[in-house]
């Protein structure tokens, strides 16, 4: 770590302690209620309020979650590369006060709002231990998954520390439910193979098979191009200029994030499907893009940025799977 990164940690770890000073002794919650040990995703035992009242969530799976088992959280953060929460999650969801970006939560913020329990992931804090350290002195702290980890096994376990297990194996089976019925719809577009790009300012990147997208086409039976058939790292492949043909399938699903990114989410841009149509006629203008066969086959699909190209949890499987079936058997727009 340079000395830029050790003061910059320094000063974040600084904040959380004057939080946490400037609260009640009871901020977290927890003091002098019932509590139960859950075991987070790293093995750490955590110990939770028996129904935890007051909930933050600081990634997108982890809203996602606890919004699909019918619970609000007092706080949460904007989505990656939004100003907002997600689109996807609907209007209610706007509404829940955001404490920070996803990648730069406010402890003060966090503090103010006097959490019980505060769930985490590695597609927002990315496993920094000082960084959850800190955020242990605010209140309870659950760990629920990686950046690329099964969307399920992190529901699991967000489901498990607000005591309501059984709810989130429902979720996970009906989900499942609606992949089968969705994969018999589509068996006339199995043998055809479907891309998932992010487009912002004039390049491309792809979403593979570890990412909530690529894992709803896997699970409705559709194909991946060979290049693209694998797993990735956690997050979106970036493609260079001279390599755009790597993008193109019988199918494209399009989306856009504006010209706004995890770490410069001021930059303005939008994430809906306008937006995502508004790129395509812009991405028109970049050297080879119209030579995809997608392209010209007229199978380019604008999607929602926010769900198509970044992460979430059960209500965000369920929109992708809405999707593709609008797209493929009604053939409209998502």
């Amino acid at each position: 770590m340079n000395r830029s990164s050790r003061f910059s940690l320094l000063a974040l770890l600084l904040t959380a302690l004057l939080t946490v000073s400037a609260c009640s002794s009871g901020a977290d919650g927890s003091a002098g209620g019932p509590t139960r040990t859950v075991t987070d995703i790293e093995g750490t035992e955590v110990q939770v309020p028996v129904e935890p009242a007051r909930i933050v969530t600081l990634s997108e799976p982890t809203l996602d979650a606890v919004l699909a088992l019918g619970l609000t959280p007092v706080g949460t953060v904007s989505g990656r590369g939004l100003q907002t929460v997600p689109d996807y999650l609907g209007a209610a969801a706007q509404e829940i006060p955001l404490l920070g970006t996803v990648a730069q939560p406010n402890f003060e913020a966090i503090g103010s709002v006097f959490p019980d329990l505060i769930l985490v992931d590695g597609t927002s804090i990315n496993n920094n231990p000082p960084v959850i350290e800190a955020l242990r002195q605010i209140a309870p702290v659950v760990y629920t998954g990686y950046a690329g980890g099964d969307w399920r096994s992190n529901l699991q376990l967000v489901a498990e520390s607000v005591n309501m297990a059984e709810e989130g194996e429902s979720l996970i089976a009906d989900y499942d439910t609606r992949a089968a019925a969705a994969a018999e719809q589509l068996k006339g577009h199995q043998d055809q193979t479907f891309s998932v790009v992010r487009w912002q300012g004039n390049s491309a990147a792809l979403i593979l098979k570890e990412l909530p997208a690529g894992r709803a086409l896997t699970d409705v039976g559709l194909q991946r191009p060979a290049n693209q058939d694998r797993i990735g790292r956690g997050h979106s492949e970036p493609v260079s200029a001279e390599n755009l043909n790597e993008i193109d399938a019988d199918h494209i699903f399009f989306g856009t994030l504006g010209g706004s990114s995890v770490g410069n989410p001021l930059a303005g841009g939008g994430a809906d499907v306008g937006e995502a149509q508004a790129a395509i006629d812009q991405a028109a203008s970049v050297p080879g893009f119209t030579q995809l066969s997608a392209y010209q086959q007229g199978n380019i699909i604008p999607v929602d940025g926010s769900a198509w190209t970044s992460t979430g949890g059960p209500l965000l499987m369920f929109r992708l799977i809405d999707d593709i079936l609008t797209a493929l058997t009604e053939g409209n727009s998502p």
